[in-house]
């Protein structure tokens, strides 16, 4: 049985591991940075006035994802925002292995290509363990959700979570992958 390997994935393999390992002196194969793992989330503040909302923000970030999300509820009440601990206030998925790869694919090569008056993604954006968050406007700069049927535009955080040791080498992680970086 051979598995599906994505593009991505083999491309990791095969040119950005050796390059890497030269380019960065490491020896061990095992040192060599690499994807853990994927969380987008996305936040629905609205949902506390509508329900509906929720529902929505789960089908278009199971759509975007092909994964079913986790809804976030609150933790704490909190008056000035009308919000009673343990409302549903988000969504959040979190990919791994090959779904992970396909969607920096689409994320790369085609979301980020078609957001309005895109420049490049910030440089400052690490956290200093080597992982990386983007945040977008709206879920309409994916190709698979339809435009006709947003009711309401929702913003979402992506996280890349690498094994990097510092925010060079995720960074020369994700250079590799073609991440747009800011010149």
């Amino acid at each position: 049985m051979t598995k599906n390997i994505s593009r991505y994935h083999k491309l990791y393999r095969e040119v950005i591991v050796p390059n890497m390992m030269k380019e960065l002196g490491i020896k061990n194969i095992m040192e060599c940075p690499k994807l853990e793992k994927i969380v987008v989330n996305m936040g629905v503040g609205e949902a506390t006035q509508n329900s509906k909302l929720m529902d929505a923000a789960v089908n278009d970030l199971s759509i975007i994802t092909g994964q079913k999300p986790i809804i976030r509820k609150a933790k704490k009440s909190e008056a000035g925002f009308k919000l009673r601990e343990g409302m549903p206030i988000g969504a959040k998925v979190t990919l791994r292995q090959e779904r992970m790869y396909e969607f920096l694919d689409r994320l790369v090569s085609i979301v980020l290509p078609r957001v309005r008056d895109f420049e490049g993604v910030p440089t400052n954006s690490f956290d200093g363990r080597g992982n990386y968050s983007l945040g977008l406007r709206d879920q309409l700069v994916f190709p698979e959700i339809d435009f006709d049927k947003v009711d309401k535009l929702l913003g979402m955080s992506i996280t890349i979570v690498s094994s990097a040791k510092n925010d060079e080498h995720g960074k020369a992680l994700l250079t590799a992958f073609g991440m747009p970086f800011q010149k």
